[in-house]
């Protein structure tokens, strides 16, 4: 099949946490033979604040790491007819222009042949939902919501039948465990806006100083006060890191943390969100802050830990400093699950499931009122 996909950016992943998952499941579609084409407004947001922190360089890991990839750019009066012309399926990503987003789904309504999905990765459904309503989905085939939280909104807005809950995953074929000397804990995450704060200082920054454990922190979006903080405690801030070289970055450490954002613990609960995944695909021990696993993604207690306050924290990363029998059983475990359930392969499979029940191309049908 022939398959557009409209993202922010394929090119750049700075603040840009969707970049993994994109990137893996269009590599896989194209090494299962699929004609892929992606495309990105010009002067995104997320490659411009890429360019402007690191140059071209910035972008090298990329093409390094991705060689099958490409994606071309769009200006805000570009013929949308023509970038979609002979398309089987046309998906677009949440964070794109309102404008984009009508268009193509009056060129559906209009008669245009291919099945189009409108793929929401985010917490905006519910932490600012007059945002996402502002968006004119009329003439879509249906949503793809990154956890079934977000698909119950979705249906809740009168889609029913025509919301599929699809996780992100791991992309394997960089995503590994690679043998390296270990030490210390890794974390990489964006600051964002203040919404994992606390959250960050209670469960990585107190525990991690507590432990004895040396601690790296990559990400981007860190204000004087962030950084201020991660000093007080010892953490080392490098700022931002592409995420191609995560697994490298992985393999130094002996365990990371996981710091879910508040929307995802509270009204939004089963969304790991991205690291999770990217650590136990490349055998790293995780302990999590505690977030609701609803949907039974994985196996708490096998496949990662659940640490329920700041104290069980420290005496979890305790144990991961010193018993190296924990440590593999846990990557081990998480590794498993990661292959069995959570590859970009096995999403690509259930979008190929999700279009043959559509019977794709199918009729254009206008969301209800």
């Amino acid at each position: 099949m022939k398959l557009v996909y409209f993202t922010h950016s394929l090119a750049s992943c700075w603040n840009h946490g969707n970049a993994h998952f994109l990137r893996g499941v269009m590599s896989e579609l194209i090494a299962r033979g699929h004609d892929v084409h992606v495309y990105e407004p010009a002067g995104s947001w997320s490659l411009d604040n890429l360019l402007s922190d690191n140059g071209q360089a910035g972008l090298a890991a990329y093409h390094a790491a991705y060689p099958e990839l490409s994606s071309r750019t769009f200006a805000p009066d570009a013929d949308l007819a023509g970038l979609v012309d002979g398309a089987d399926v046309v998906i677009v990503h949440e964070w794109n222009a309102h404008d984009l987003v009508a268009g193509l789904g009056k060129l559906r309504r209009e008669g245009a042949p291919y099945t189009l999905f409108f793929h929401d990765t985010h917490h905006r459904a519910v932490s600012a939902p007059e945002e996402m309503r502002a968006y004119d989905l009329d003439g879509y085939d249906g949503v793809l919501a990154f956890g079934e939280a977000l698909s119950r909104v979705y249906r809740h807005w009168g889609w029913g039948d025509r919301v599929w809950t699809w996780h992100e995953a791991a992309d394997t074929r960089r995503f590994f465990p690679i043998d390296a000397d270990r030490e210390g804990l890794v974390w990489i995450g964006n600051w964002g806006d203040g919404e994992r704060t606390a959250e960050i200082e209670d469960y990585l920054l107190a525990p991690a100083r507590a432990a004895g454990l040396p601690l790296d922190i990559y990400g981007v979006r860190y204000p004087d006060t962030a950084t201020a903080m991660l000093a007080d405690y010892g953490a080392r801030y490098h700022g931002w890191a592409p995420n191609a070289a995560a697994p490298a970055i992985f393999s130094r450490a002996l365990a990371t943390v996981h710091v879910p954002r508040r929307y995802y613990t509270t009204i939004l609960p089963g969304i790991p969100t991205i690291r999770v995944f990217e650590a136990l695909a490349c055998g790293l021990p995780l302990a999590s802050a505690p977030w609701d696993d609803a949907e039974g993604l994985f196996r708490p207690g096998s496949d990662f830990l659940f640490a329920r306050t700041s104290e069980e924290m420290t005496r979890i990363l305790k144990d991961f400093r010193n018993d190296p029998a924990l440590r593999a059983a846990l990557a081990a475990s998480g590794l498993e699950t990661i292959h069995a359930r959570h590859t970009c392969a096995h999403r690509v499979d259930e979008l190929l499931a999700i279009l043959a029940r559509l019977d794709a191309p199918s009729p254009a049908r206008s969301i209800p009122a």
